[in-house]
């Protein structure tokens, strides 16, 4: 896979956004195959990612995160959710863009506080924050992100966002 190929659709964001069901979803409108790049990383290193961040440290994952993301064999037509921190490290957001297209699904802090709060996943860098203190945790980690994110293909709105114009925007 080294030219863009319109049919490879990466879904990023802060976590909580919504990018793996998103892309369940639109894989299904489009009758591609959904890929999550969290879960194939999981079954390469034989455990969930956060044992893998407490064995190994950031810099480790992160090296393992991108082999992932590069040496995958994706199907002919993909949706691939990818994991939240992703597009902020090596040339990642080149990389997807070069190979194919990106959706940003955008969301407030205060928004993504609420799902996170309230997730059945307990997200081990968030473990103890609640409230005002997440919130300001969110906002401090999207002002470091955001500069990536923000150049993916597309930038929609989490929360108007539905899967027709979804599949429309793509088509």
């Amino acid at each position: 896979m080294s030219s863009n190929n319109p049919n490879h659709i990466f879904l990023i964001g802060f976590m909580g956004c919504g990018k793996t069901t998103w892309s369940k979803k639109l894989a299904t409108r489009l009758g591609y195959e959904f890929i999550d790049l969290d879960t194939v990383l999981e079954e390469q290193v034989g455990k969930s990612i956060p044992d893998y961040f407490t064995e190994h440290g950031e810099a480790d994952f992160r090296r393992v995160e991108s082999e992932v993301l590069k040496q995958y064999r994706y199907p002919e037509k993909a949706v691939v959710s990818t994991g939240g921190g992703l597009p902020c490290f090596f040339d990642h957001m080149d990389w997807m863009n070069s190979h194919g297209k990106t959706i940003y699904i955008k969301l407030s802090p205060k928004t993504l506080a609420d799902r996170l709060e309230n997730a059945r996943v307990v997200r081990p860098v968030l473990q103890g924050k609640k409230g005002d203190e997440l919130v300001a945790f969110i906002e401090g980690k999207l002002a470091e992100r955001e500069c990536f994110y923000n150049q993916a293909t597309h930038i929609l709105d989490g929360l108007t966002l539905n899967v027709d114009d979804l599949a429309e925007l793509l088509a």
